[in-house]
C-alpha cells in the first residue's frame, strides 16, 4: 500500500466511512483496509504518514535501497534534482540512458520516499526545494466523498494495453491530452506528441464530453494520420464519448490509471509551463483560437534539453517531412 493510498483512507476515516467502502474506492479487498487499520492505532488512532513509516520499518529487505548503496546512483539523481528535474524524469532519463542495466535504475517511488521520509537518510532534505510542489509530503488527488469516481467511462482501454512503442517514445504519432482549467469553469485542451514534445492547444467552451471530443476530432483532422495514432488521457469524464472519437478519426484512446498523472508526464508537464501564459485563477474563455495556436507556437520553438537542445518543432517537422 502506498502514501497516497493511505491518506486516502485518512481522508475516508474523517469521512466516517466503512473499511469496506474505502477498500472499494482504493482498489483492494477489505480485509487488506482492515489489517491496515488494526496495524496501526485502529479506526480512530490511525494517522497515513505514521501507518506508512512503521510500514518501511517492518519490511524486512534483503538489501537497503540502491540510492543508499550505490554513490555513483545517488549522485546523479541528486544532480538531476538539482536542475529541477520531477522524480518521475529522472526514473524514466535512467531507464532510457542504462537499458537493461537495473542497477543502476531507480523507480520515481523510491526517489519520492528517500526525500519525504528523512529518516531513511539517503538524499539530503535540502534538495526537497527542487521539487515544483512544496509540500511536505505526498498527497493524491481527492476522491469524491459520494462515491462519484471518474474511473467510471464505459468501454475505456487500460494504459496497460498501450502497445510497447508508444512507452518507449520510439515512434511520432502517440499523443497525451488533459483539460486545463480556469475561473467561471473555463477549459483549454492541452495535447502533447510523446515522441517530439510537440504542443497542440484547442479552445473548448465546457467540458462536458460532446464539446470536448467534437474539438479533439476537428483538431486531429488538421495531421497527416501517420502523426496521430494513439491518444492517452485521465480518467475525466470529458472523454466519456471517446468512442465517437475514435470513429471519426481511427485514433485508439487510452486511459491510465485512477489518480496516476505522471503516467501522463509529457502533458503534465506542459501544462505547468502554460500556467507561464494562463496563471491560475484566469478566464480562459477570452482566449481566441488563434492566440492559443501562438502560445503553441511559442512553446514548440523553445529548445528542449529531453530534445538535445533540438526544438519540437524542428523535431515535429522532421516528421511531418518523413512522412510526404
Amino acid at each position: 500500500m502506498t502514501l497516497s493510498e493511505r491518506e486516502e483512507i485518512s481522508r475516508g476515516i474523517a469521512a466516517h466511512q466503512s473499511a469496506r467502502s474505502m477498500a472499494r474506492l482504493l482498489g483492494h479487498s477489505p480485509s487488506t483496509v482492515s489489517r491496515e487499520l488494526s496495524r496501526n492505532g485502529g479506526y480512530d488512532r490511525y494517522r497515513a504518514a505514521l501507518a506508512d513509516e512503521r510500514a518501511w520499518s517492518r519490511a524486512h529487505r534483503p538489501k537497503r535501497c540502491k540510492l543508499a548503496n550505490d554513490s555513483r546512483l545517488r549522485q546523479a539523481v541528486a544532480s538531476k534534482l538539482r536542475l529541477n528535474w520531477s522524480p518521475e524524469q529522472i526514473a524514466g532519463w535512467l531507464k532510457r540512458a542504462h537499458p537493461g542495466d537495473e542497477y543502476y535504475q531507480v523507480s520515481h517511488e523510491t526517489i519520492y520516499r528517500s526525500l519525504f521520509v528523512q529518516t531513511r537518510g539517503v538524499l539530503k532534505k535540502e534538495l526537497l526545494g527542487h521539487l515544483r510542489s512544496k509540500r511536505t509530503i505526498r498527497r493524491s488527488r481527492r476522491t469524491d466523498p459520494n462515491g462519484d469516481r471518474r474511473g467510471q467511462i464505459k468501454d475505456l482501454v487500460s494504459i496497460r494495453e498501450r502497445p510497447a512503442a508508444v512507452e518507449d517514445r520510439a515512434v511520432p504519432g502517440h499523443w497525451e491530452g488533459d483539460l486545463l482549467s480556469g475561473s467561471r469553469n473555463s477549459y483549454i485542451a492541452t495535447l502533447v506528441e510523446r515522441h517530439t514534445r510537440y504542443v497542440m492547444l484547442a479552445k473548448v467552451a465546457n467540458k462536458d464530453t460532446q464539446t470536448v471530443v467534437s474539438a479533439l476530432i476537428k483538431q486531429a483532422k488538421t495531421l497527416p494520420n501517420e502523426l496521430y495514432k494513439s491518444l492517452t488521457w485521465d480518467r475525466g469524464k470529458e472523454l466519456t464519448d471517446h468512442r465517437r472519437f475514435t470513429l471519426a478519426t481511427n485514433i485508439d484512446v487510452y486511459f491510465c490509471d485512477p489518480q496516476s498523472p505522471w503516467q501522463r508526464g509529457s502533458n503534465e508537464n506542459t501544462n505547468r509551463l502554460l500556467r507561464q501564459y494562463f496563471p491560475k485563477g484566469t478566464d480562459l474563455s477570452g482566449y481566441s483560437q488563434a492566440h492559443l495556436n501562438k502560445v503553441a507556437r511559442q512553446l514548440n520553438e523553445r529548445p528542449r534539453e529531453t530534445l538535445a537542445f533540438e526544438t519540437p518543432a524542428e523535431r515535429f517537422n522532421a516528421c511531418v517531412a518523413s512522412t510526404g
